[in-house]
């Protein structure tokens, strides 16, 4: 537990210091953020994490997440032509292995540097946002993921019954994941109210309810496929608290569902 606090602060501080400062030093975190999880998932699915089939979803990764506009350089493709490309040189490895890499292995690799990717292009784009309020658009989410992740740990603690998916997560309860849902929205309306107009009360609504209902799916989808391969943690990097996936589950998925829906009002 003291090794699981510290690392905590430490993490955190580190995270949110720079998510203070903003500019190429966050961006670059969340690049290497990127990477690590990418390398976590490759070593889980036991694919070797520095082969060169692994190298095309590095690339995919590093092209997503890569700060293009606080560098002054133009991304060369459009974003679903660059998915495009990326399938396509995954797809070619079956052809040039004569299927020594088979289909299944390339499929994951592939939904890997997309599930990744996008999801750390959209956590470091929010810190970047074009009406210069990037800095709250990224702690109202965080906030929001955060606050139910807690409610729904303690709500389920004191009143949990109801197994939510025992075969997937056996811990987790629907009287949790609707204590999670309310905490988030509370969140989210406490910011919409300190905003000064900056974040309408219909907005912050849709985005607590949509950080706690998705968030809480991407927690499920990571633990399903850590229980297909037989493994509690994706990684070790933060020690208490597992890899860089185990902690972003619920962030990369919350980050890109919010700005493809376009709840965040500006």
């Amino acid at each position: 537990m003291k090794q699981r606090l510290i690392t905590g602060i430490i993490a955190g501080a580190v995270f949110l210091g720079l998510c203070f400062m903003g500019g190429l030093w966050y961006h670059f975190l969340v690049l290497a953020m990127s990477l690590i999880g990418y390398y976590e998932f490759v070593k889980m699915i036991k694919i070797a994490p520095f082969g060169g089939i692994a190298a095309i979803g590095y690339l995919g990764v590093l092209m997503f997440v890569f700060p293009w506009n606080l560098t002054g350089l133009t991304f060369p493709f459009s974003w679903e032509h660059g998915i495009w490309l990326v399938m396509l040189l995954f797809l070619f490895v079956t052809v040039f292995s004569k299927n020594k890499v088979g289909i299944e292995k390339v499929s994951l690799l592939f939904i890997a540097s997309v599930y990744i990717g996008i999801g750390f292009m959209y956590i470091a784009e929010s810190r970047n946002t074009p009406d210069g309020n990037g800095l709250f658009w990224t702690f109202l989410l965080l906030a929001s993921i955060w606050a139910s992740d807690a409610g729904a740990y303690f709500v389920g603690r004191k009143l949990g019954r109801t197994k939510l998916w025992p075969a997937i997560s056996p811990n987790k309860t629907i009287e949790g994941a609707v204590g999670g849902v309310i905490i988030a929205v509370i969140t989210a309306m406490i910011f919409a109210l300190l905003s000064d107009g900056l974040l309408p009360l219909a907005n912050a609504l849709l985005i607590g309810g949509a950080s706690a209902v998705i968030g809480q799916l991407g927690d499920l989808v990571q633990s399903a496929y850590k229980r297909v391969y037989g493994i509690k943690d994706s990684g070790n990097l933060l020690p208490g608290h597992g890899g860089i996936l185990d902690r972003c589950d619920s962030w990369i998925v919350v980050f890109p569902f919010v700005h493809i829906l376009s709840l965040l009002p500006y």
